[in-house]
């Protein structure tokens, strides 16, 4: 008898699609699964919708079919379809100067800046230089004036540098600004997408969500870091004034000791609490046509289309390393962080959650962990389970 056969998995898999499910079950076995949950839509139906293993490593009680977890960057795909669905409403121009739409922003030179190079990881504004904490982050007014203070840490559009935790709050204050409502990101996303669509994730997790319902992240160990981590970025973590460790300030702010995530509070980079099922949702309506939330062709082109780069190249700041491509508030398939076909899109998060939609074929895939893995080139276990998916269908 095998591991995986201890492991209690539940959920379906539409015919076809077994494959799917075997390789769901030897991530237990075989990769080192804790607990997870995997959904995949083919042409807007659900064809993959597994779940299993534990949510909470020191409890042992079970992954159930609503389990939530925290995706950290993850989020990141689900915050810039808030600012694809205000570009679709004609709101938002990309290639408009933020400042167009937010006068304050155009300080210390960052006039220039356009929407696009914000959401490409091209303004330099990848850090704050100004402490901003949990009481700053939590009041959306004070948060807005630290934001527009910040001087770039380079000529914006030269560079890129991955803007791990700023980028959320720049985008939800720049949605603030040209939604006639003038709701924070995460409300915006609850109102217009999660409650239009039926989704079960959150960028600003409410009271009501008990804590039987969250999945607790086991984290990875340091010797797992230092074999998984590429040894240049390893280094850097251990300098307080590296770029990476100056971009990740404040990336625990979603973590609540007594209730796991915090309640009522963004940090729309890298805080949204969900399920799979819910991000395959979401990227599903972005892979097939967008009719259920309105969005035009126009707009979708524009999230189809390749990135640009910086002028002087995809070389990030932050992840010193090259091959990383960004484009409007997404990560790209790319040559190191591939998935699914040339034009896909989405964002994978720390430990090794992710989210795309994949035009081209048709998907809307959501993958989401207890147990934290190393890799930023892809988990192991997200890419068995992808390999499965598309080895099961045309065009691959």
């Amino acid at each position: 008898m095998t591991a995986s056969q201890h492991i209690r998995i539940e959920g379906h898999v539409s015919a076809g699609f077994e494959a799917v499910r075997d390789v769901f079950a030897e991530n237990f076995s075989r990769r080192h699964e804790l607990g997870g949950a995997c959904c995949v839509y083919y042409r807007g139906e659900k064809v993959v919708d597994l779940w299993g293993g534990v949510r909470n490593k020191a409890t042992g009680e079970p992954w159930e079919e609503d389990t939530m977890a925290i995706v950290y960057s993850a989020t990141k795909g689900l915050a810039a379809m808030t600012l694809a669905l205000a570009h679709s409403r004609g709101w938002l121009d990309y290639e408009q100067r933020v400042c167009t739409y937010w006068p304050e922003f155009a300080q210390q030179g960052k006039e220039s800046i356009t929407v696009r190079q914000l959401l490409a990881h091209q303004a330099g504004l990848f850090a704050f230089d100004e402490q901003a904490d949990r009481s700053v982050v939590a009041d959306l007014d004070r948060l807005a004036v630290v934001l527009a203070r910040q001087k770039p840490a380079w000529e914006p559009g030269t560079r890129q540098a991955y803007h791990a935790i700023t980028l959320g709050y720049y985008e939800s204050e720049l949605l603030r600004r040209i939604d006639p409502q003038h709701r924070s990101l995460g409300q915006f996303f609850q109102d217009e997408i999660a409650s239009p669509l039926g989704l079960e994730f959150y960028i600003r997790l409410p009271e009501s969500i008990p804590n039987t319902r969250l999945a607790t992240l086991a984290r990875f160990s340091p010797v797992s870091m230092l074999l998984g981590f590429p040894f240049r970025l390893t280094l850097a973590m251990f300098n307080p004034r590296a770029n990476i460790l100056r971009a990740l300030a404040g990336s625990m702010f979603p973590l609540d000791e007594q209730r796991i995530y915090a309640r009522n509070f963004e940090v729309p980079s890298g805080g949204g609490v969900g399920t799979a099922r819910a991000i395959a949702h979401a990227y599903s309506v972005f892979a097939s046509g967008g009719s259920e939330l309105q969005l035009r062709q126009e707009t979708l082109d524009a999230l189809y289309a390749p990135a640009i780069p910086p002028t002087r190249g995809f070389y990030d700041e932050c992840m010193m390393g090259d091959g990383v491509y960004f484009s409007l508030g997404f990560m790209k398939n790319c040559p190191v962080w591939k998935f699914g076909n040339e034009g896909s899109y989405g964002a994978p998060g720390t430990g090794g959650s992710l989210g795309y939609a994949d035009p081209k074929a048709g998907i809307g895939y959501g993958y989401v962990t207890s147990q934290m893995g190393t890799s930023l080139t892809g988990d192991p276990r997200d890419i068995a389970l992808r390999n499965a998916v598309y080895s099961l269908i045309s065009p691959k």
